[in-house]
């Protein structure tokens, strides 16, 4: 079998195995929530035996290792089973917010790294003067910071005291053809930002510590000797393997980014699956939530196992290890 092969199906394995252990820990975890699903539908005067029979349609009066298996059951065949509240699959609620956190978290992602780079760059071809000084101090304090802090700030300064942005929602209600496209982005910008200065430092600092490295390496150093130009030398040569920690960088991020994109988009009222999440919980429609983890898990492994390929592939001795 070939390498490149090999290195692909024990990523595989290794995917299916983590989706299957995040699974079974979801399902485990909703059952220790204090509350009854049945509580957050029943009417006022609803008897006990209504109750029970509630309880009986949802599969919760069944033993906890058959609702186990019934959900894996479900999973395998790609059925997420009806929300508890709504009445209507899980895949047609998630599926209606899923454009939305994809919107979010993919802006997010993309103007990190068109930011964090460039930032990189800069201070890595200036070591320790003032403009590497400012980057350090800048990356170190935004990864301190909470998401839901950050939105808050930005949603009182812009949205509430200078009125730029609107505060809330992901467009305006009554508007239609190039205005709701404006609209859309509008409503993007703050939750957008808010994700993106938290991960800017890590990215930042990253390349600056990978790059310094490579521009010390013989071959950038014979580079220079040839009389190249020192912009030719750092974005052509020392760049490319100063990115390989950088790519690696987005897989192992990108649970924090969708863990922040639940928290951002409470915040903002940003109607994707976090929002979602947090609708559910306060319902406790055990299906919704499933289903959401599932999905946000899903992405995690599906693009940590593509950063790991593409890593494989830009550095081949990855593929042997």
């Amino acid at each position: 079998m070939p390498p490149v092969v090999r290195f692909a199906v024990r990523r595989l394995g290794r995917a299916v195995l983590t989706l299957w252990f995040a699974s079974t820990v979801t399902f485990l975890l909703l059952r220790l929530l204090p509350g009854n699903p049945a509580l957050a539908v029943e009417s006022p005067n609803m008897t006990v035996q209504a109750r029970n029979i509630l309880l009986h349609q949802y599969g919760l009066d069944q033993p906890l290792l058959t609702q186990y298996g019934k959900y894996l059951w479900q999973l395998l065949h790609g059925n997420l089973g009806v929300s508890f509240t709504q009445q209507v699959p899980v895949s047609s609620v998630l599926l209606a917010r899923l454009p939305w956190t994809l919107l979010l978290t993919g802006s997010s992602l993309l103007l990190t790294i068109a930011v964090g780079i460039p930032l990189g760059v800069l201070a890595a071809t200036r070591p320790h003067r003032v403009l590497d000084r400012l980057v350090q101090v800048f990356g170190v304090g935004v990864q301190s910071l909470f998401v839901p802090t950050v939105g808050i700030f930005l949603l009182f300064v812009f949205g509430l005291q200078l009125h730029w942005l609107p505060i809330g929602g992901a467009y305006t209600p009554g508007v239609y053809g190039g205005a709701w496209y404006v609209s859309v982005l509008s409503h993007l910008v703050l939750p957008c930002v808010s994700l993106m200065l938290v991960q800017l430092g890590s990215y930042a600092l990253t390349l600056r510590a990978t790059l310094i490295e490579s521009l010390g390496e013989d071959y950038t150093v014979l580079a220079n000797a040839k009389g190249l130009p020192r912009s030719k030398v750092v974005w052509k040569h020392a760049l490319r393997n100063a990115l390989l920690p950088t790519t690696t960088l987005v897989g192992l991020n990108l649970g924090y980014l969708v863990g922040g994109a639940v928290l951002t988009e409470t915040v903002f009222a940003y109607p994707g699956v976090g929002r979602g999440i947090y609708e559910a919980v306060t319902q406790l429609d055990y299906p919704v939530l499933q289903g959401a983890f599932v999905l946000l898990a899903a992405t995690v492994v599906l693009v940590n196992m593509l950063t790991d390929l593409a890593y494989g592939v830009l550095d081949p001795r990855v593929r042997t290890a």
